[in-house]
């Protein structure tokens, strides 16, 4: 028999909000402003399936059997609905149909819901189709097949446009889906019960396109690990675009640590960065390591100002203050860690009251007997944290969690649902539970995988190691509110090659880190669910025009007008960017055709993302798209490819010149040339000119595509200065200069270096804040060798001391040799100084020493050495 049930719209949102009542404190009630972000728009009922009673019991039993239910408005209201299935499950009822009729087409579209009550730990998908086309994919969340002693329940949420909905019957399709690369081993995991399904007509335009849920994305963007540095500045805003973050009022951690020294010498124009695009920040700057407190517990005076200074400083720039990093895996203390949080509660709301604060990002760590921990002190006492494992003990946990705005909490590989130490199900076990979602808001500050991470075994993943990340990404959009990959740069979890100072990188070459030899890779992963998930802004309408192509294939667009969403706190961030994403969830290559209106009718130019392993291959401009107001696009997209574009209306792009011009001289006499682009460029014109000032600029090339070009028509000797145009512009670079000439950087790859003292590999390593020194003063006889491993024509060597300035060498002396074992004259002497250029005739040499002769009470340090030829 067909069943239906009508339940009011407010009763709906009634019960919600009782539910949501039990959650923790003021965060609870930004949850509810963020979830029903469509509910609060919720007009007239269209139908439910079941009871909003937290129990699945009024629903049959799942069946092999293909499960079609028609919903009929005549029926009255029954208790219960046998013939719909208690959930589904990709092994044995993966698909179920809702037939309903539609007598008009709601104006605004239709919102769907449905409260997961369990679901498998391994992250299962829901797919929803309306009329056969995609409408979304929900990530669902759960703990089956873990001990937790807590239920996840939550109800998740979908914007359906108007436009996927047609008079008469219509067809909304439920599937269960795997990951991408996944083989039917997975399906048996792929399953979940639900209390109620429910659609609803909107009876205002939809301000969100509600996806599931509303979260947000980010990494850490910083050079050689730990520096907010000019290099961390340039190439913030092609990460931001790449990954499809930008714009969107997506969140970055930002932990500019009193410790590092230098780690902050450029934070100013990062924070404007981060706001010019509309991108929130989680500052953490207070190194809680070798605080003494007070007598009364609270923070000593250095302490103290260290972090009023940051927060009077930048806290108009940031959002969120993140208390400590992994406090018991760092040995820190939980005394510490309270009185931060009591002075950030106490002085926020004079110096920046929006400012939110977040727990610290939790590991878990338990005592040290258990699990051995990092900076132990020279007591001979071993321990994580203090009191020794106090991060394990959710009492614990809880004494900081009521005294921060969000919770936290890291993970890694699979870790996030371990029965033991993982941040899903420690979370529950802190809180007592989720009736509806996590508690307390997720500002979830380190996520992801290491190159070493693999899918388990069970799923069956083709890629394991792509696997793995779309895995504990898809579980964060399913649990967490803001989520941030562990960092951009970093070390064997690198979204792009790391290792590279990022002061000599053109952004414009920065690289893909791949994922062993597999075509998925962390970059692939995360553009194809941002842009799903977590670019925001109004829905655009649009229409898909090849239907039938796309019947029941996995491919989801996203369209949204940014300019709508509110100003960021603090910073003023605000954007007018028109985002349109194309996203492919199939494992093989879909067409896909839009037809778009955009907000105006008028003419649009902007930059395309899309296929490629560097960021200049990945990007492309177009101009001249006339809309009318409609725009139409078709764009193939390979297995699990994201395109996104980025719009602007052409008579508000602003021309900007372009900055950091760098010249550099190249092998046979030529000059480099690389400049950061500038917002939405299309080409590039070089100028130069030579002689000195008394000359004029000539130009040698037009129309440049991308940031690099190396000008061959040089003079040995002669001096070269050079100027970038916008093409068809007046906007013209700042000059940079270079002298053509054959002697160039020597490569250091194969270079083997050793020293009197110390470890010399600091001094080639590229990262111009560490070095090498000789741990004690200055003597005669301290030397630094190289063995280029290939006997060379050289004439020159450069050391580089700024980062230690007062650690050059008083006194020195080159040699040479082409054996090792005999040794030249001294081929240069000299005094030093903190940028050391030592320039002698050109001299062939496989060996080189540099030996220090004279006394003084200074270390001598090399923090950069290079040797040209």
């Amino acid at each position: 028999m067909m069943r239906y049930v009508i339940v009011p719209s407010a009763l709906l949102i009634l019960l919600i909000l009782i539910s949501a009542s039990t959650n923790y404190g003021a965060s609870a009630r930004t949850e509810m402003v963020k979830v029903m972000t469509e509910s609060n728009q919720i007009g007239n009922p269209i139908w439910t399936l079941g009871k909003p009673d937290d129990s699945d019991l009024e629903f049959g039993k799942e069946s092999a059997a293909p499960i079609s239910y028609t919903v009929s408005s005549g029926e009255q209201q029954q208790e219960t609905w046998s013939s719909v299935p208690q959930g589904l499950n990709k092994s044995l009822n993966p698909t179920l149909s809702i037939n309903y009729a539609l007598a008009e087409i709601p104006e605004y579209g239709v919102h769907f819901r449905v409260k997961i009550l369990d679901a498998h730990k391994s992250v299962p998908q829901m797919a929803v189709f309306s009329n056969n086309l995609l409408s979304g994919i929900i990530q669902i969340a759960g703990v089956g097949g873990t001990t937790s002693a807590y239920e996840y329940k939550k109800l998740y949420e979908l914007y359906i446009p108007k436009e996927q909905l047609q008079l008469g019957n219509n067809l909304l399709k439920l599937s269960a889906e795997g990951c991408l690369s996944c083989k039917a081993d997975e399906n048996k995991f792929l399953w979940w019960k639900w209390d109620y399904l429910s659609l609803d007509a909107l009876a205002a335009p939809a301000e969100e396109p509600i996806h599931g849920r509303y979260v947000e994305s980010g990494t850490k963007v910083s050079n050689l690990s730990f520096y907010y540095d000019q290099g961390a500045v340039r190439h913030l805003p092609y990460v931001l675009k790449w990954l499809g973050i930008a714009y969107s009022g997506n969140v970055m951690r930002v932990d500019c640590a009193t410790d590092v020294k230098e780690g902050c010498s450029a934070i100013k124009p990062y924070y404007e960065t981060l706001r010019d695009y509309n991108t929130q920040a989680v500052a953490l700057h207070l190194h809680t390591g070798n605080i003494k407190l007070n007598d009364d517990g609270t923070l000593p005076a250095d302490a103290e100002n260290k972090l009023s200074d940051y927060v009077k400083q930048y806290g108009s720039m940031f959002q969120y203050y993140e208390i400590d990093n992994e406090p018991g895996l760092f040995n820190r203390s939980k005394s510490v860690n309270l009185a931060i949080a009591k002075w950030l509660k106490t002085n926020l709301p004079e110096l920046a009251p929006h400012v939110k604060t977040v727990a610290p990002g939790w590991a878990y760590a338990p005592q040290y007997s258990m699990r051995s921990c990092r900076n132990q002190n020279t007591s001979g006492v071993l321990r994580c944290g203090d009191p020794d494992g106090w991060e394990s003990d959710p009492n614990q946990r809880m004494e900081l969690e009521e005294m921060t705005d969000l919770t936290n909490g890291h993970a890694y590989g699979t870790s996030y649902v371990n029965n033991k130490d993982g941040s899903f199900l420690e979370n529950m076990r802190t809180f007592g539970g989720a009736e509806d979602g996590l508690q307390k808001l997720m500002l979830n500050t380190e996520y992801g995988t290491s190159d070493s991470h693999k899918d388990p075994v069970e799923y069956g993943a083709a890629e394991p190691h792509a696997a793995v990340f779309d895995r504990i990404m898809r579980a964060h959009i399913g649990y967490a509110d803001m989520f941030m990959q562990h960092a951009a740069f970093y070390p064997e979890y690198a979204l792009f090659e790391p290792g590279i100072d990022l002061n000599t990188q053109n952004p414009a070459q920065m690289q893909i880190h791949k994922n062993s030899t597999e075509e998925d890779t962390r970059v692939g992963v995360m553009r194809r669910l941002n842009l799903a998930y977590a670019t925001h802004g109004k829905p655009l309408v649009y229409e898909i025009s090849n239907k039938q192509e796309l019947s029941d294939k996995l491919v989801y667009f996203r369209g949204v007008d940014t300019s709508t969403l509110p100003a960021l706190p603090g910073s003023g961030g605000k954007s007018d960017k028109i985002l349109l994403n194309f996203v492919n969830f199939e494992s093989s290559p879909q067409t896909i055709q839009v037809k778009v209106t955009m907000p105006e009718a008028a003419i649009y130019e902007g930059e395309r993302f899309g296929a490629g392993d560097t960021y200049e291959s990945a990007r492309s401009y177009l101009s001249g798209l006339q809309a009318d107001p409609e725009l139409d696009f078709k764009e193939t997209l390979g297995p699990g490819e994201a395109v996104q574009y980025i719009l602007s209306r052409a008579d508000g792009v602003k021309k900007v010149a372009p900055t950091w011009i760098q010249a550099k001289p190249a092998q046979h006499h030529a000059i480099e040339l690389s400049w950061k682009e500038s917002e939405l460029a299309q080409s590039y014109d070089i100028l130069r000119k030579s002689g000195g000032s008394e000359s004029s600029y000539e130009v040698i090339a037009e129309q440049v595509q991308g940031t690099e070009f190396v000008d061959t028509s040089t003079v040995i000797g002669y001096q070269y200065e050079y100027q970038i145009r916008l093409s068809g512009t007046n906007e013209v670079s700042q000059p940079a200069s270079a002298i053509a000439t054959d002697s160039v950087a020597l490569d250091r790859k194969d270079w083997e270096v050793t020293s009197s003292s110390g470890k010399p590999q600091g001094a080639i390593d590229g990262n111009i804040y560490s070095r090498w020194d000789t741990g004690v003063a200055q003597a005669p006889g301290q030397f630094y060798q190289v063995d280029m491993k290939t006997p060379t024509t050289i004439n020159r060597i450069r050391l580089r001391s700024e980062g230690s300035p007062n650690d050059y060498p008083r006194k020195y002396e080159v040699y040479v040799s082409t054996d090792g074992y005999t040794w030249s004259q001294p081929i240069a002497t000299g005094s030093g100084s903190s940028i050391l250029d030592i320039n002698f005739s050109p001299t062939y040499a496989r060996f080189v020493k540099i030996i220090q002769t004279m006394k003084a009470g200074n270390y001598w340090s090399i923090h950069d050495l290079q040797i040209y030829g």
